[in-house]
């Protein structure tokens, strides 16, 4: 059941948005002007009564929408009620009419035909009354009777000129029963809006504001609301242009311009905005989950990222729809809008596989994982992400004409393929690595060149961007909307990104030096201390001494030194070892003879207390 309830609770406000919906297309100042044509003295009287009940309706569907679902559920059962009450006297007057053109007077059950019509009617009359007794809950079912007068007067053969006077009558004790009911009810809304509002501020003192929106939002389930509007629209517009003779036109132009132009048709009004917002979050979320569980299967789906929710597309896209002003466009040019806003969104989406793809990828090739089956997925992912940039890049290159706007658009393309690149790259050098006897020695530095050569390409890619839309500002057409996006773009990719490759390039240069100015251990001294690495638990044939006396392998300490400036082992900052030590350690095969070098010595001295600290170097307690 409490499933069904999440249904009901979505479904049933569904008509209330699209009702705000056509309410919001509707040219009210058109209507007034074609009454002011006819007759000013029409539109003295009417244009008042319009504008209140245009408002009125607005009022009545945001107060429905904002309904408990149980009040809901009970209006509706209402409304159902009137109709089949309507559809009573509409089976009413058509017997009727048949029975006049028929125009036999005689008692019903001697005429075949006649008793045939009779007991039709009388049946359908039948069970409306009893679904109106049921929907209302109430076992009074000659409440709900009044439409069957007109029968009940047949059957005691009335003549035919006073059927339509019965039928008249049983639709105004119909009509009255209405009223009644609706003046008895009259206070209910106001009841229900001050409980309502005392319920809001109980809400409010225990849990804040912003609790009670988040409250509020999961109770009307808002994201999969306008998503349902949305679809719902959407199929409808479909419908429409379909038996409209649009789909004709479509076979010439193309499928995917058939559909942009359905979508754009789609996102008029405010509501139906929102709703295709929604429908982008959960489509690009969806593939952003199809990616993972490729990748990953089902545990890497369950690793939720907030960044990997579709949240970010979604927002794009109504940030560039309200700046660039979509709901104020004709058709045609809100379609090729749309087409640039979703491209972004694409790109964006793009961008978080590449997020997801990147560590995995990367995973297999240090990882050495034998299995072809997931370095198939996660070259084929890399593929895919390479490939189908640069295809968008040329599609839509082939739509519009060449400008700063487009260019911004193709270089994000480029950016995500060069990016993918350099992944790809480093997988590569990993797995020569694999099939190498011996491990690379300057793996870490060829690495970090490539990923150095893919974050230039990338600056320079910004650069030229940049580059491009000062010149046509300067020398073209000048807008605030360019100026600002070329200081955006300046700041974000062009002096951060610079900023930070500088900072990275210094920060290896001092570690580099550091590494290079400590003693290197000689044979003797390792042999003495018989150990492994404390960072990657590997033998030591070659090591260097920190200045708190650890060894570690050089390029091991290099890469630990790219992060933090302490020794892994005691936390101390690593900084050159004093200058006699070093030359110890230089002139170490010349004393070799005279007896055992001083650093040996003291080591040899204080065995039982460096072990302690040496211990640090297991797996346990590093």
């Amino acid at each position: 059941m409490p499933r069904l309830e999440e249904v009901a609770n979505v479904a049933l406000r569904v008509p209330s948005i699209l009702l705000l919906d056509l309410l919001y297309k509707c040219d009210i100042d058109g209507l007034t002007e074609q009454l002011k044509a006819k007759n000013e003295d029409m539109l003295f009287k009417y244009k008042y009564v319009i504008w209140n009940m245009y408002y009125i309706g607005h009022l009545l569907n945001v107060v429905v929408l904002a309904l408990p679902l149980r009040h809901i559920v009970m209006l509706y059962l209402h409304i159902l009620a009137a109709l089949l009450l309507y559809m009573g006297h509409q089976i009413s007057k058509d017997y009727v009419r048949e029975e006049l053109r028929y125009g036999y007077e005689g008692a019903v059950y001697l005429d075949s035909l006649a008793f045939n019509r009779f007991v039709t009617a009388l049946t359908s009359q039948i069970i409306l009354s009893t679904l109106c007794a049921f929907l209302m809950k109430t076992r009074q079912v000659w409440l709900f009777s009044a439409h069957m007068l007109p029968l009940l007067a047949r059957l005691c053969s009335v003549p035919h000129a006073k059927l339509l006077t019965v039928n008249a009558f049983s639709m105004g004790l119909t009509g009255s029963g209405i009223v009644i009911f609706l003046l008895s009810n009259l206070f209910v809304p106001y009841r229900l809006a001050r409980a309502a509002y005392l319920e809001l501020l109980q809400v409010i003192e225990l849990y804040r504001l912003l609790a009670m929106g988040i409250s509020l939002w999961n109770q009307f389930a808002v994201p999969v609301l306008f998503s349902v509007f949305w679809f719902v629209l959407f199929i409808v517009q479909l419908c429409s242009n379909a038996m409209s003779g649009n789909a004709a036109s479509a076979a010439h132009q193309g499928i995917l311009f058939f559909l942009l132009t359905s979508v754009s048709e789609c996102c008029a009004t405010p509501y139906s905005l929102l709703g295709l917002t929604f429908v982008v979050s959960y489509l690009a979320l969806g593939l952003l989950n199809l990616c993972k569980f490729y990748l990953g299967g089902y545990a890497a789906v369950q690793n939720e990222n907030v960044m990997h929710r579709g949240v970010t597309e979604g927002v794009t896209l109504l940030l560039l729809a309200l700046q660039t002003g979509l709901l104020d466009m004709q058709a045609l040019q809100r379609t090729f809008l749309l087409s640039i806003i979703l491209f972004i969104v694409v790109t964006s989406t793009l961008q978080s596989m590449i997020e997801i793809t990147d560590p995995i990828i990367l995973a297999l090739g240090a990882s050495r994982n034998r299995s072809l089956w997931k370095h198939f997925r996660g070259l084929s992912m890399c593929l895919l992400l390479l490939v189908f940039p640069v295809f968008m890049a040329y599609k839509i290159s082939l739509f519009f004409h060449m400008d700063f706007w487009l260019l911004i658009l193709v270089s994000s393309c480029m950016l995500t393929s060069l990016q993918i690149t350099g992944t790809m790259l480093i997988y590569s050098l990993f797995m020569v690595e694999l099939f190498c006897s011996d491990p690379i020695e300057s793996l870490d530095e060829v690495i970090y060149w490539v990923n150095a050569v893919s974050r230039v390409l990338e600056f320079v890619v910004a650069l030229c961007v940049v580059a491009y839309g000062t010149w046509e500002s300067l020398f073209g057409e000048w807008s605030w909307m360019g100026a600002s996006v070329i200081i955006i773009h300046s700041y974000f990719n062009v002096w951060l990104r610079g900023q930070s490759g500088w900072r990275s390039f210094l920060l290896r240069q001092e570690a580099a030096k550091k590494i290079n100015s400590l003693p290197k251990a000689t044979a003797q001294q390792l042999q003495q201390h018989n150990d492994v690495c404390s960072i990657c638990f590997q033998e030591m044939s070659s090591a260097v001494i920190t200045y708190c006396r650890h060894f570690f392998h050089g390029n091991c300490l290099r890469k630990w030194l790219y992060v933090q400036d302490t020794c892994p082992l005691c936390h101390q900052t690593v900084r050159p070892s004093p200058e006699d030590l070093s030359e110890a350690s230089g002139d170490a095969p010349a004393e070799r003879d005279d007896g055992p070098e001083p650093f040996a010595q003291e080591e040899q001295e204080n065995q039982d207390s460096s072990e302690s600290q040496e211990c640090g170097g297991t797996p346990e307690s590093w």
